[in-house]
């Protein structure tokens, strides 16, 4: 596996708790980078080139970070916080690594393939897992699994966990048992069966209009007689 990682570069930051707003607007993030036996460090870190780091790396995809020009360290981007209305990026939380211990994360499921249940019998694919659980060292952790589809050829067929191709290097935490994904048959006879009641009701009421009229005429014709 290819050693050469991106690079993220850091400064130090001093600024705390409102006062970094004033860092956001210069174009600047507010960082931390922790981990076991690492102090935990409040950094800085430009926005854009964090921006354009993360549309080049996936998800448990290690990055050396350096901070004020020192010697790289691997860390793993934890989480990022965004705005809520706007999701403009907040805060980065970084992870350092030590490349020798195991790391368990979460890696995203990938789907590939056609299904015969959706493209042929009109089904909607439905993801019961998004992610598995894995544990491997940070340089092996894989930063996505295929689910593959092409065996969901009918309403009853389901994808396990068993089924995913884990890397062999990788040590699989989620249940094998558990299931993936599937087809849902499509609701189109319950639309059909709603429609059919709501004609019968419509030719019920016209029915009852019509049996209201024709008592009313009847009625009347009878006054008339008398």
């Amino acid at each position: 596996m290819s050693t050469t990682r991106p690079t993220l570069a850091a400064t130090k930051r001093e600024l705390t708790g409102k006062r970094v707003a004033s860092l956001r607007r210069a174009g600047q993030l507010p960082a931390v980078v922790f981990g076991r036996g690492v102090p935990s460090q409040s950094l800085t870190i430009d926005t854009q080139e964090f921006e354009s780091l993360q549309r080049k790396i996936g998800q448990n995809a290690l990055v050396d970070l350096s901070v004020e020009g020192k010697k790289a360290t691997p860390v793993l981007v934890q989480s990022v916080q965004r705005d809520p209305v706007y999701h403009r990026m907040l805060h980065v939380d970084l992870f350092a690594v030590r490349m020798t211990e195991e790391l368990t994360v979460d890696v995203p499921l990938v789907t590939i393939g056609e299904s015969a249940a959706i493209d042929k019998l009109g089904g909607t694919l439905l993801h019961m897992l998004e992610s598995i659980k894995v544990r491997a060292l940070p340089d092996h952790l894989p930063q996505s699994i295929d689910l593959p589809i092409d065996g969901l050829v009918d309403f009853e067929a389901t994808v396990h966990v068993r089924d995913l191709v884990i890397p062999e290097d990788v040590t699989l935490l989620t249940d094998p048992d558990e299931i993936v994904a599937r087809v849902q048959q499509p609701r189109v006879e319950e639309v059909e069966e709603v429609v059919e009641v709501a004609a019968e009701g419509e030719a019920a009421e016209e029915g009852g209009e019509a049996g209201a009229t024709d008592a009313g005429e009847s009625s009347a014709e009878g006054s008339t007689d008398s």
